[in-house]
């Protein structure tokens, strides 16, 4: 129990880690606590409509660590497969699961996952609920179209080659829908 604690925690750290860093180059905000759109479009002279329509977002609110696109991007950069964050990842297993997604925010949801993770006090965090015997809790994992998630929290629906992908808002939850995706476990 001690080691699985130790490694979820170390992954945490390393995920929150690499969240945290953006850079000017890739013209990615990332929201920080007591951000607003008007203040963020201020200081970044990009205006809120854009801001709203670049990011899909429906209404102003925003969440601590949510990445925000700052400038309008293609269609085929859209489309453009996400890769592992990190070229020191190795893959360790790779494959394609069924996805669907999942909010803190339902009725009966208490928001702490099977790990710990408190997802409401966390809304920009990325998680994913597995199945263990196939997904290791704890495991750095990334998720076509996701991004890289730690496997923190279990489903009763979660058996076998299926996983519930973490998000924010139950609007962009339904959005997520039930879809087909290659996942890698990192180390």
């Amino acid at each position: 129990m001690k080691k699985l604690l130790a490694a979820l925690t170390m992954a945490l750290l390393l995920l929150l880690g690499t969240s945290l860093t953006t850079s000017a180059a890739s013209n990615v905000y990332t929201v920080k606590s007591g951000d607003t759109l008007y203040k963020i479009s201020q200081q970044t002279k990009v205006s809120v409509n854009n801001l709203k329509s670049w990011n899909g977002l429906k209404s102003n609110l925003i969440y601590p660590k949510q990445k925000l696109k700052l400038k309008k991007t293609t269609a085929q950069t859209i489309s453009k497969p996400s890769t592992p964050s990190s070229s020191k990842d190795k893959v360790v297993k790779e494959f394609t699961v069924s996805s669907t997604a999942y909010t803190a925010y339902c009725r009966g949801c208490s928001g702490i996952t099977r790990t710990g993770i408190n997802l409401k006090k966390n809304p920009g965090i990325k998680v994913i609920a597995v199945d263990p015997k196939v997904i290791p809790l704890g495991s750095k994992v990334w998720v076509e179209g996701y991004g890289t998630a730690i496997a923190g929290d279990t489903g009763g629906a979660i058996k076998g080659k299926k996983i519930d992908v973490f998000i924010p808002t139950q609007s962009q939850a339904l959005k997520w829908g039930r879809k087909n995706v290659k996942v890698k476990i990192l180390k």
